[in-house]
């Protein structure tokens, strides 16, 4: 049976402020924990208006707090960015916090735009991109006290100690990642929402090469996918429309709120611009719970997986709550005890 999990961006609708946008994944957060939903992973953006948690350590505490059964976690950090000892120490205290409840999902896209990801990365001993794996690497000893000895930082004894673990995530989109994440022994999640070239075969390659770690003997996968459900194929396909129009804003450079779908249908496309929009939805499932459900069941097939992350992004916050809501019907999804 095909396991559902959340990805939340915190997305700023037009008209609401960023204040608003994280009110509401707070309030989602708990709505898709009533509804049974199985993870729910907050997303790390910086400097775009558009979406508003630009720091998932922080959110994933306040959710943590509100929620009592659901996994929470990153969606993911951008580990390029940061320490491996911070990022550590991070989410070895919400372990401790919330035990048995935390997954740290990373990844190595700057989530910002180059001058951001400069400013982030700024300071005495930043490192390239080339340094990932090892930074990788050093996450993974501090939390699990296996820095070899002749490590510079073997001595570092990372606090607060505990007996659980957060479960650690390799998220991307690309052969690179799938690699790192079989090379460590870690779970993998394929963005599918950002593209599918190749994901099958990426996800293929992560299985193939999988060496067996200590906290994960076998490889565990998810994809994360765009989903807009509706009670009508109009609905859903008219609650899409305002992705689309931030979309194509986006990959021009224009960053703002999600706009109304009233206002991304008069927008005067190119044609030229229509086609991007085509060639971006083939990626998204939008439809009724009738024809959602077998789509996304036949995407699990096709990349071998069994645990669908969920990001929907809708202008109205009550449509966005529907669509949850209609897809863990349509999947049988069970509301935790209590």
């Amino acid at each position: 049976m095909l396991t559902l999990s959340v990805l939340d961006q915190s997305p700023v609708r037009q008209g609401v402020t960023p204040r608003d946008a994280l009110m509401e994944t707070i309030e989602l957060a708990k709505h898709c924990e009533a509804l049974g939903y199985r993870r729910y992973w907050l997303a790390e953006h910086h400097a775009t208006p558009a979406l508003a948690g630009s720091a998932p350590e922080i959110m994933i505490a306040r959710v943590a707090a509100e929620t009592k059964h659901i996994r929470v976690g990153s969606g993911g950090v951008m580990l390029s960015h940061y320490s491996s000892l911070k990022v550590a120490e991070q989410f070895r205290m919400l372990e401790t916090l919330y035990p048995g409840r935390i997954d740290l999902g990373i990844g190595r896209a700057p989530g910002s735009d180059q001058l951001t990801a400069v400013a982030l990365q700024h300071g005495p001993g930043a490192l390239g991109i080339e340094h990932f794996p090892n930074q990788i690497a050093d996450l993974i000893g501090y939390l699990e006290h296996t820095i070899p000895s002749d490590h510079p930082f073997s001595r570092i004894h990372l606090m607060p100690d505990g007996e659980t673990l957060p479960e650690i995530w390799i998220l991307g989109s690309s052969d690179q990642s799938a690699i790192f994440s079989a090379y460590f022994g870690r779970a993998f999640s394929f963005a599918h929402f950002i593209t599918d070239e190749g994901g099958p075969e990426i996800m293929a390659t992560y299985k193939a090469q999988f060496r067996p770690s200590a906290q994960l003997a076998q490889p565990r996968a998810s994809i994360g996918v765009f989903v807009i459900c509706a009670e009508s194929e109009e609905r859903a396909h008219y609650l899409g429309a305002s992705r689309d129009l931030a979309r194509l804003r986006s990959r021009q450079g224009i960053l703002q709120p999600f706009p109304p779908p009233k206002e991304a249908l008069a927008y005067p496309y190119t044609e030229v611009e229509r086609r991007v929009i085509e060639h971006h939805r083939r990626r998204q499932v939008v439809g009724t719970a009738e024809t959602v459900k077998p789509q996304l069941e036949a995407l699990a097939a096709g990349y071998g997986v069994d645990e669908v992350v969920v990001l929907t992004i809708t202008h109205d916050y009550q449509a966005r709550k529907r669509s949850y809501a209609l897809l863990a019907e349509a999947f049988g999804l069970t509301p935790p005890p209590g």
